[in-house]
């Protein structure tokens, strides 16, 4: 194939699968070639195939020439291996020079200071599990699903990630279950703050937006505040149509679709970098920067610590202090 129908079928060009068949080799190989095992290699292109088709085992086995039953098996098996890259691919900012990149570069969105991550959840729809706890999968659009939680940069790029809440389970309560929140808490990213959108709760290193404005400087903070959340809204549609297994459904049981979630989680950050290197175009996304409002022109701001006498202290202060001087 050549490069353009390779990554039509993969989703990764020939220098990213050769990229990532590297770092997992060496966990897909079988030890002997007994029984005409199926190379790490082709073991990567089936799982890859898999996540760019439609969910049907059936169909990607008789892409690959295999039967149903090793497909699956393949599947999970790299699957597994693909989510051990996480802790070098999916991860929080961890020092302060770190902290600051990240918050520099949602800064240079829409001039909105301290920001270090935009978090929202999304659902990723699976076949009814079964059993007498099923229903607990079905979320309120009627339909099986895993409620995911991430947290991206500017550069959409996945920062943590959670895939193990059903379906039924409000974003919220993924929140403050979630071991970021206690991060977030005992202060572990310094003076950040996440944006999320209204349906999480206010606090002091967390803003959402105001749910009407009176004041031009209230119009501000709400505008910069949709701008910049507005990267994972953007990752999740460059996520899903980059994988399409992500968008129409997962035949899988419930362990396997966990891995897969997690697994094209880490692909997506490695087409994010290892692609840009290849200066390779990736795929659209879902809102087109042209179509949004002109940019709020901003000078430079301090980074400091505005404190925090009261949950509504930090958003007014921000809005009172900053918007007021755009």
């Amino acid at each position: 194939m050549d490069e353009y129908n390779f990554f039509k079928r993969f989703r990764l060009t020939k220098q990213s699968c050769l990229y990532v068949l590297r770092q997992i080799q060496e966990i897909i190989e079988f030890p002997s070639n007994k029984n005409n095992c199926v190379s790490p290699m082709n073991q990567l292109l089936t799982t890859l195939r898999f996540y760019a088709s439609a969910s049907h085992l059936t169909i990607v086995a008789d892409f690959t020439g295999m039967h149903t039953s090793t497909a699956s098996r393949i599947i999970s098996r790299v699957s597994r291996a693909i989510v051990m890259l996480r802790p070098q691919y999916i991860k929080m900012p961890s020092n302060t020079e770190e902290i600051l990149a990240v918050q520099n570069q949602f800064y240079g969105i829409a001039a909105f200071p301290r920001i270090i991550g935009a978090i929202d959840c999304t659902h990723i729809k699976i076949q009814s599990p079964g059993g007498e706890d099923a229903e607990v999968y079905r979320n309120r659009k009627g339909y099986f699903s895993f409620n995911v939680q991430v947290i991206v940069n500017a550069n959409l790029e996945a920062m943590d990630i959670v895939a193990r809440w059903p379906g039924s389970v409000h974003d919220s309560t993924i929140f403050n279950n979630s071991r970021i929140r206690a991060r977030l808490e005992n202060g572990d990213f310094q003076n950040g703050i996440l944006l999320g959108d209204s349906g999480y709760p206010l606090r002091e290193y967390f803003l959402t937006p105001l749910a009407e404005y009176r004041t031009r400087p209230e119009e501000l903070y709400n505008e910069a505040h949709i701008r910049t959340r507005n990267t994972v809204e953007r990752f999740f549609g460059n996520w899903k149509r980059r994988f399409p297994v992500l968008a129409y459904g997962l035949r899988l049981k419930i362990s396997t679709v966990m891995e897969v979630i997690v697994a094209t989680a880490v692909l997506q950050n490695i087409t994010r970098t290892v692609m840009a290197e290849e200066n390779v175009a990736v795929l659209p996304d879902d809102i087109n920067e042209a179509d949004l409002n002109v940019q709020i022109e901003a000078g430079r701001v301090e980074m400091n610590n505005i404190g925090n006498n009261g949950i509504y202290y930090l958003r007014d202060n921000l809005i009172n202090n900053y918007f007021n001087d755009l």
